[in-house]
């Protein structure tokens, strides 16, 4: 695996790279010493697996994981435990490795991303045999086809005869139910939590007793679909 280390202390990025270096699947591509280099490296650079401190100058590693569109396998490396919880809300966050690291619990944690790795590649391949157009939709408004890509749909409500897509960039209008579309997404990504509302679970931020929130809009959850969506969290 292709992978890069985010740490702005000097010490901690030796420490990690000799760690690397004795596993034969690790390839350190690139060390940095905060999250706006990095940024500019994945620009134009993909890779597998990133090492990230969380507490960095001006920029956590929080809100490094936040700029990331399509964001990689991400082990964070940290000397403050209370962020575990925290950590796991992210669905690219393999582990949590509290310093100082020992080779046994780094080998633990690279089998861990290993499994992680195998498991989200099968994802993929289910998700594209559960729809007919792989990653796109294709909706019909005003006697135009519009092509929108599945995974920045975050919200669809449904408004009487109609239905409204929140993707990412823009939002859609569709003379459409919400069960013909939920035949159309991938049931791994897509939860119908409500009557009136199918979610992309991947983009939850925030989840509050009967509803949850994904970018600003919160959406009730009727409680028998709450179980459901409780089992498709990667709980702690």
């Amino acid at each position: 695996m292709n992978c890069i280390i985010i740490d702005d202390e000097a010490v901690a990025r030796v420490i990690i790279s000799q760690l690397c270096s004795k596993i034969p699947e690790l390839n350190v591509l690139e060390e940095f010493s905060n999250a706006m280099q990095a940024i500019k490296y994945l620009n134009h650079n993909r890779v597998d697996l990133i090492f990230l401190d969380i507490h960095m100058p001006d920029f956590t590693g929080f809100d490094f994981i936040q700029t990331l569109k399509d964001p990689p396998k991400i082990i964070l490396i940290t000397s403050d435990a209370q962020f575990a919880i925290k950590a796991f809300e992210y669905d690219c966050i393999v582990d949590y490795l509290v310093k100082p690291i020992t080779l046994p619990r780094f080998e633990k944690t690279i089998k861990k991303a290993e499994l992680f790795a195998s498991t989200i590649s099968k994802s993929h391949v289910n998700d594209k045999l559960e729809t007919t157009s792989g990653y796109n939709l294709y909706v019909n408004i005003d006697r135009r086809l519009i092509k929108i890509d599945i995974p920045s749909i975050y919200l669809i409500e449904a408004k009487g005869d109609y239905i409204h897509i929140k993707t990412d960039d823009k939002n859609y209008t569709v003379h459409s139910t919400l069960k013909k579309i939920e035949e159309k997404l991938p049931h791994s990504s897509f939860l119908k939590v409500h009557r009136s509302y199918i979610i992309n679970v991947h983009k939850i931020i925030d989840i509050e007793d009967n509803s949850v929130l994904i970018k600003k809009d919160v959406i009730p959850v009727s409680r028998s679909n709450r179980p459901e969506l409780m089992k498709r969290l990667n709980l702690l």
